[in-house]
């Protein structure tokens, strides 16, 4: 049984707060892939354009770029946090209703317009998120509370997508989309109603300090550089065999709904285990050991699409696979993001976040954009097999700060 401290920090306001920030991030993720790419498969796409779509998440990966305004400024009374992320949450939903009234097979062009406007807003609110849980949370709780952001964003990715896909089957994409949008309200309430984090260092007086500072602060620590490494090639087999599932599952011949369904019911709860196990772990392992084992399962999980791949149309074979990929994603995320918060100066938190995960986002919107020719080169099995071992070189960097705990940081 857990102590009742334990209990405690995980029926808190601070947990409840990174659950329903996860879920408006995780939200609009997944309207720029599973359903759009399911979108663009129904109305005939051709599979490697569909592929190239996921450079439409350039955002997520270039969003350090404009997270030193973030830090620097404070906009309305709502405080420095809460009052960009309200702007940027108004603004993500204007752009999701935009998205929705495009067309696929008429012009793709304007498609990839307004996902870009989804994916930009979107960054920018994870930019902001990233910060406020950063620092509302003390130290001992990042990993429980990352877990339990995670936890949340699987939520706003399994309404998004599964629930996006069923939806589809019964009503047009366009109406899919309007609902999704009126879906981010959660989210919204939790910005008005959560405190302003206290500001324990300061905020950047001018652009130096802003812009040049937290890049400073960051590259004096002598582990820096192995540490953008790991964060470059952790996730990246994991990244290749997301950016194409849906294709995949439709082309062996799986239903929208068969694909919703299986991931509402499986995928769910065992993501909801894994965030849950991940995060009780990481208390008795430490975030380093964490990554060792969690990274292990999860390109082990990556290989069972091959499995899937082999058998075809199999609905049990759906579930198992689904179910453990979910699990230990839940498990490899969370320790991931703990990881990249314990990293930051509390001080320069959006920049420094901002760019450990946009360092995390490029394999999704570079190599990932391959995704669909490398596969159509490979076939399915070989494909998912390559995803596996390309975790291989991530877990090693490993090696190279093994000595490091977290709170070990320069200062400027």
């Amino acid at each position: 049984m857990p102590r009742p401290s334990m209990l405690k920090m995980i029926f808190s306001r601070r947990m409840l707060t990174a659950l329903m920030m996860g879920y408006a991030s995780g939200l609009p993720y997944d309207m720029t892939k599973t359903v759009l790419k399911a979108w663009m498969t129904d109305v005939g796409v051709d599979l490697t354009v569909i592929g190239l779509f996921t450079l439409v998440g350039l955002p997520y990966a270039l969003k350090f770029l404009w997270a030193p305004v973030l830090d620097r400024f404070t906009f309305s009374l709502l405080g420095r946090r809460r009052g960009w992320m309200l702007i940027f949450q108004l603004a993500l939903m204007l752009a999701i209703i935009a998205l929705g009234r495009t067309n696929p097979a008429a012009n793709p062009w304007m498609v990839a317009i307004a996902a870009m406007l989804v994916t930009f807003f979107s960054a920018s609110q994870d930019i902001v998120v990233d910060a406020y849980r950063r620092e509302d949370l003390p130290d001992a709780e990042l990993g429980l509370g990352s877990s339990f952001y995670f936890y949340g964003y699987r939520i706003g990715m399994l309404v998004a997508g599964p629930g996006g896909l069923i939806l589809a089957d019964q009503i047009s994409f366009q109406m899919v989309y309007m609902i999704l949008a009126a879906c981010l309200l959660p989210g919204v309430i939790t910005t008005l109603l959560s405190p302003e984090p206290p500001l324990v260092h300061g905020v950047p007086r001018n652009f130096k300090e802003a812009v040049v500072h937290p890049f400073v602060e960051y590259f004096q620590r002598p582990e820096a550089m192995w540490m953008l490494a790991f964060i470059l090639l952790f996730k990246i087999g994991d990244n290749i065999a997301s950016a194409i599932t849906t294709p995949f599952y439709l082309n062996i011949g799986f239903t929208k709904t068969q694909i919703g369904a299986v991931i509402t019911l499986f995928g769910f709860w065992a993501v909801s285990a894994g965030g849950l196990v991940g995060g009780l772990l990481m208390l008795k392992l430490g975030i380093h050991r964490s990554l060792w084992v969690f990274g292990i399962l999860q390109a082990i999980s990556t290989a069972g699409f091959s499995i899937l791949a082999l058998m075809g149309h199999h609905v049990p074979a759906l579930a198992a696979v689904i179910s453990f990929e979910n699990f230990t994603s839940g498990m490899g995320t969370a320790a991931f993001m703990a990881f990249m918060a314990s990293i930051t100066h509390q001080k320069f938190t959006a920049t420094q976040y901002a760019l450990l995960t946009s360092l995390m986002r490029i394999p999704d919107v570079g190599i990932s954009s391959l995704s669909g020719w490398l596969a159509g080169q490979l076939g399915w099995v070989a494909f998912f097999i390559f995803c596996s071992l390309a975790a291989i070189p991530g877990l090693l960097m490993l090696l190279k700060f093994a000595s490091w705990r977290p709170g070990q940081r320069s200062t400027v």
